[in-house]
């Protein structure tokens, strides 16, 4: 994060999201804010908490696609949940807390990931070992004989020298090394003691769904009471290399370093994507599903607000936990939160609704853009496709004016009208290997004539 200036984080949001430049910039703002306050001291650092931010506009429209490029740039533990998964307590359904729960697991991923990658080296050197000792295991040694240089009592016999056995094995060692960097001997085969990792029935039992809502994880509990079994298995020289340096890994991370970093982590550069947030908007008893919106907003706004939440690594402090809430909002708006959760949400900002002209940029220019990725799936069928730029905005147009028709749905309508446009193609695709097809705006007004002139008849449909 140090290397992205707020700029440059918009520049990157650019490249998948078209339009929307307020909204990235705020996230840019905030994002580039987690940074400066780690340059902070430590009294300062105390006093400075996020500016939480709450996205608001129509579906469709690129609040959630922020979220997902953005756990891509950061370097922080970031996670994205729908409000929608969560109830007040008493109600079947996940415990608010299990958002910080599920952020630590992500930042204690993070962690060993990292030192994965620092212990890679002396992993690979001890597997090696172990293969060198199970291609040529080593001979059997016998009582050592002690030297005392100097000592005319006891004789001075010089330094022990190998014997003929001794350097001849070593010789051997050292070309079998060779050979096996070379992948000379990835397929000869070898007997490889490994962990046994398959659970019992009846620890099975336990490992359902909701239990992490208690914090407690059956699983490894049971795991470590029940005694560590081995099993060998034949398996060839290259797999096994990979299986003995994935054990060695596990033996070289140190969980009592990668949980108090994780934690640190997670309670400094934490981010909370929270989408959805106004299906769970609404003052006053509902009955039926609406019950306990309310209650779902009282126990978010303590973790928002900063609490400290028991997880199975220990208490984690949300004090600094950065939250970005999104909602659509059209049944809803934002004063139908309670107040206290409003006041936790000081950055507010509208997305805009997308037009023709938007929907042609979203075709063309993103580098994950729909036309790129149906041109690139047909052409592994050998098809070639082109579209002209009349097409381009004849689609784009076909689009606003179905979203106005009928629900407006922003991009995501692309999808249903690329469908529309290419299914007899990719239907045939594979009979019309080495073709090349050219789409104009003759061809999607007639392939899409019906989707934009049937009135949507569903609304009377009884």
């Amino acid at each position: 994060m140090e290397q992205l200036t707020p700029k440059e984080i918009v520049l990157e949001l650019d490249k998948y999201i078209v339009g929307q430049g307020e909204a990235k910039k705020k996230v840019a703002i905030a994002l580039r804010n987690r940074w400066r306050r780690q340059q902070l001291d430590e009294e300062m650092r105390e006093e400075v908490t996020p500016k939480n931010i709450i996205m608001i506009g129509p579906t469709g429209v690129g609040k959630t696609e922020i979220a997902r490029r953005l756990s891509k740039l950061v370097d922080a533990p970031f996670i994205k949940v729908e409000a929608t998964k969560f109830t007040e307590v008493g109600y079947v359904g996940r415990d608010c807390e299990s958002l910080i729960r599920d952020l630590t697991e992500v930042a204690v991923n993070l962690v060993r990931d990292e030192m994965r990658k620092s212990c890679a080296v002396a992993a690979h050197e001890r597997a090696e070992r172990r293969l060198l000792d199970l291609l040529l295991p080593p001979r059997p040694v016998g009582p050592q004989r002690v030297y005392r240089p100097m000592d005319p009592a006891a004789g001075d016999e010089g330094a022990a020298s190998k014997s003929p056995e001794e350097e001849a094995e070593a010789r051997t060692r050292e070309i079998l090394k060779k050979k096996l960097n070379a992948g000379e001997l990835d397929d000869r085969e070898v007997e490889v003691e490994v962990s046994d990792t398959s659970q019992p029935a009846m620890m099975q039992m336990f490992t359902n769904t909701g239990m992490e809502e208690m914090g407690i994880n059956l699983q490894e509990m049971m795991g470590k009471m029940a005694p560590q079994r081995s099993k060998k298995r034949r398996m060839p020289v290259g797999e096994a290399r990979e299986v003995l340096e994935e054990e060695e890994l596990e033996a070289l991370l140190d969980m009592d370093k990668i949980v108090p970093m994780a934690i640190e982590r997670t309670e400094n550069t934490g981010i909370v994507f929270l989408d959805e947030i106004d299906k769970i908007a609404g003052k006053g008893f509902q009955g039926g599903p609406d019950v306990s919106r309310e209650g779902v907003q009282r126990d978010i706004l303590p973790i928002v607000e900063g609490s400290t939440v028991t997880t199975k690594y220990g208490p984690v402090r949300t004090d600094h936990i950065l939250f970005i809430a999104a909602g659509a909002f059209h049944m809803t708006k934002v004063s139908d939160l309670i107040p206290e959760l409003q006041g936790r949400f000081p950055i507010r900002v509208e997305l805009n609704s997308l037009n023709t002209e938007d929907f042609a940029r979203i075709l063309r220019e993103p580098k994950n853009s729909l036309i790129r990725q149906y041109r690139s799936l047909l052409e592994t069928e050998g098809v070639e496709v082109e579209f002209t730029d009349d097409a381009v905005e004849e689609m784009a147009k076909i689009c606003h004016e179905v979203n106005d028709e009928t629900e407006n749905i922003g991009a995501r309508r692309l999808h249903t009208i690329m469908e529309y446009l290419l299914e007899d193609i990719s239907f045939e695709a594979s009979e019309n290997r080495g073709e090349k097809f050219l789409i104009d705006a003759d061809k999607v007004r007639e392939r899409l004539s019906g989707l934009s002139e049937k009135p949507d008849l569903t609304k009377y449909v009884l």
